[in-house]
């Protein structure tokens, strides 16, 4: 195998990822539908979805033509094509994963009322398109465009044209979900103190809508950022380490390509029994994609690197350093969704000492949850530092750039698993609205329980590829911009590492105003239902869902605007009046405030979450007494802790990153 073959061998694997994506899609559509009320429901939140995800990438036209014209003329046509190339790639694994998602969940419901394992089945395939779409358009992407271009520093604006529309996604499909569920939440459970998913409830479509724009399109688009800008980083630092073109810089395409075939195979190992635990069965996918990974990847060191290589700057690469690198990358996989799953399930202790807080009121609930999400940062960083320092020391900072990028090689099994929870959600909601019997409720119930597990363990993958991803993207901007060192004691660089750990809270600020202004709306739409829809709570009369679909979408493109432009201007203002170095720190200042500030919010809104859902199994009370009350408004505060603004961080910091290589030639 030469150099010249790789790409085409990436090319080949991303092909086979999108076209196994194909025959998912395929198998879910072929599943039955239901009845006529379960379809009609399904449809309501399909239209929704889709109509948002339209609006939104219309709303993004312009800002992507301004873009891709600035880069036209101050770069190259190639990086303005690449640019422009990134971001249609991203819209499309969005759009296509969207698409099967909403389809599937009404063919989950129906599937419930045979087995467990079927419905399981039907959910997960439908979230394996998304993944592989990911995982596979973003290999197909980078090794195209580099087969096309011949070169990664051409093509690195691939990464800001995903960077960009992840960063509109990420904001706004958060401020949409979060406007819908806390507007069904406060008026539905507290104030009408009807249950969730009560078709009776106004905002309960667009709830629903708002778990596949949020947690489908927002984290798809997400990882595909972290996909491409980590390969492309790790081949640029390839590129610098072996002092040109070569093997070195083509493993990263390797990884890749190996870790979409390790997903696809792992993908057939998720089956579960009618009494087991499903989560038993999704472990068992992402376990077996992380030994498949690892297994090909010792095999790929060996035959792409040479037995020993000194770098010029006297790093020894060796391929069993490299594997050993490899191997950090799939450890902090591993360690960062285990830590996550223990601060955020109902089943330990961290999310239940929030639910016997909730017996004093909310204001202890409150207190209990900020505890909890500030203590769970430590062990994440601990483990990211770990796995830094033991890559450095295997293979420098190519050692960096490939434990970032074995991680991310698992993105589409990750993505699959993720994106099986909003299926599972909107099929027990389904169950609810179209009033199926008791047993069909109770086993999507059982795969929503998972998916709540599985969506945090998916947030803090996110967050733990962003924060390797960024290092790897600071590597990369040093090199590009001829930085060997960064002096804190330069007044600039200070200015610079203020900035960038200032950035996320202003970021954050701004995307939880954001939420409460679209709640806000929100609300008084439902008790504007309520009040004058006669029949409405009585069952006799359908609520008006579009107008709360509506309410949230216009909310969400108007509110995601600020933040968004935050994002990409501040970068460049930084880089151009105060240098690279002021650039350095701001990037050094915003990695390391977005990463502590993106657990803390995640995990304590995932930890507020199961607090509530372990007192409404019955404990300390159950539903319905002042627990559960104080347990909810913990759960409306965490809403846009988890799916808003926390999530976001991740593309602020990787956007930072992407923005940083396109202008550091310009730099002085």
């Amino acid at each position: 195998m030469d150099f010249a073959t790789m790409p085409l061998w990436a090319i080949a694997a991303g092909i086979v990822g999108l076209l196994v994506a194909l025959y998912f899609a395929k198998n879910v559509l072929k599943e039955s539908p239901g009845n006529a009320r379960m379809q009609e429901i399904s449809k309501a939140i399909q239209d929704g979805a889709m109509a948002y995800l339209n609006r939104q990438y219309r709303t993004l036209i312009p800002f992507v033509v301004v873009i891709f014209i600035v880069l036209f003329i101050f770069t190259s046509p190639a990086a303005a094509v690449s640019f422009l190339v990134g971001a249609v790639a991203s819209a499309l694994a969005g759009y296509v994963g969207m698409s099967i998602t909403t389809r599937a969940n009404t063919r989950t419901t129906e599937a419930a009322r045979s087995s467990l394992n079927k419905a399981l089945g039907v959910s997960f395939r439908a979230g394996a398109v998304m993944g592989l779409s990911v995982a596979g358009l973003g290999l197909l992407g980078v090794a195209g465009l580099f087969l096309i271009f011949g070169d990664a520093q051409t093509i690195n604006s691939f990464a800001f044209g995903a960077s960009a529309i992840a960063l509109f996604a990420r904001v706004g499909g958060g401020i949409f979900t979060k406007a819908a569920d806390v507007g069904a939440d406060l008026v539905g459970k507290i104030e009408a103190g009807i249950p969730e998913d009560d078709p009776r409830n106004p905002a309960v479509i667009a709830d629903n809508v708002g778990d596949n724009v949020g947690d489908t399109a927002g984290m798809g688009a997400d990882l595909f950022e972290s996909y491409a800008a980590t390969a492309i980083a790790g081949m640029l630092i390839g590129y610098s380490v072996f002092g040109g073109h070569g093997m070195g810089e083509m493993l990263f395409l390797g990884i890749g390509a190996v870790g979409i075939i390790s997903s696809i195979i792992a993908s057939f190992f998720v089956r579960t029994g009618e009494d087991a635990n499903p989560q038993t069965a999704l472990n068992k996918g992402l376990w077996g994609t992380n030994i498949l990974t690892a297994a090909a990847s010792y095999a790929l060191v060996h035959l792409l690197l040479p037995a020993t290589y000194t770098s010029a700057n006297g790093t020894v690469i060796t391929p069993n350093r490299v594997f050993i690198a490899i191997l950090c990358g799939l450890a902090v996989n591993i360690l960062i969704g285990l830590i996550t799953e223990y601060f955020t399930s109902n089943q330990k202790k961290p999310s239940q000492s929030i639910a016997k807080a909730s017996e004093t009121g909310a204001a202890t609930n409150l207190i209990s949850g900020l505890s909890v999400g500030l203590k769970s940062t430590a062990l994440p960083v601990l483990t990211i530092c770990a796995a830094t320092l033991v890559a450095f020391e295997a293979a420098g900072v190519y050692g960096i750039a490939m434990a970032a990028m074995a991680m991310l090689s698992t993105a589409a099994i990750v993505v699959a698993i993720d994106s099986f929870g909003p299926v599972a959600d909107n099929a027990g909601g389904i169950a609810e609205m179209a009033e199926l019997e008791p047993n069909v409720r109770k086993t999507t119930d059982k795969l929503d329980a998972v998916g709540n597990t599985t969506a945090a363990v998916a947030k803090g993958f996110a967050i733990g590829s962003a924060a390797l991803t960024a290092l790897a993207l600071f590597n990369a901007f040093s090199e590009l911009a001829g930085l060997t060192s960064i002096d804190i004691l330069v007044p600039t660089t200070i200015v610079g590492l203020f900035i960038g750990a200032g950035l996320p809270f202003l970021f954050s600020a701004y995307a939880m105003e954001a939420v409460g202004k679209a709640a806000f709306e929100m609300i008084g739409e439902v008790r504007r239902q309520f009040r004058e829809i006669p029949g409405l709570m009585e069952g006799k009369t359908k609520p008006d869902y579009a107008s709360c679909v509506d309410i949230a979408t216009k909310a969400a493109i108007r509110q995601m605007i600020i933040p968004g432009l935050l994002a990409v201007g501040t970068p460049v203002l930084v880089g151009f009046i105060l240098g690279k170095g002021a650039m350095g720190g701001m990037l050094a200042g915003g990695t390391v405030a977005g990463f502590l500030m993106a657990l803390f919010m995640s995990n304590a809104g995932g930890a507020w979450d199961n607090a509530k859902k372990y007192i409404e199994e019955g404990h300390h009370g159950g539903k319905g007494t002042p627990a559960h009350a104080a347990a909810v408004i913990g759960d409306t505060v965490g809403d846009p802790f988890k799916d808003t603004s926390g999530p976001s961080l991740n593309a602020l910091i990787k956007v930072m990153g992407t923005i940083s290589l396109i202008i550091a030639p310009f730099l002085h």
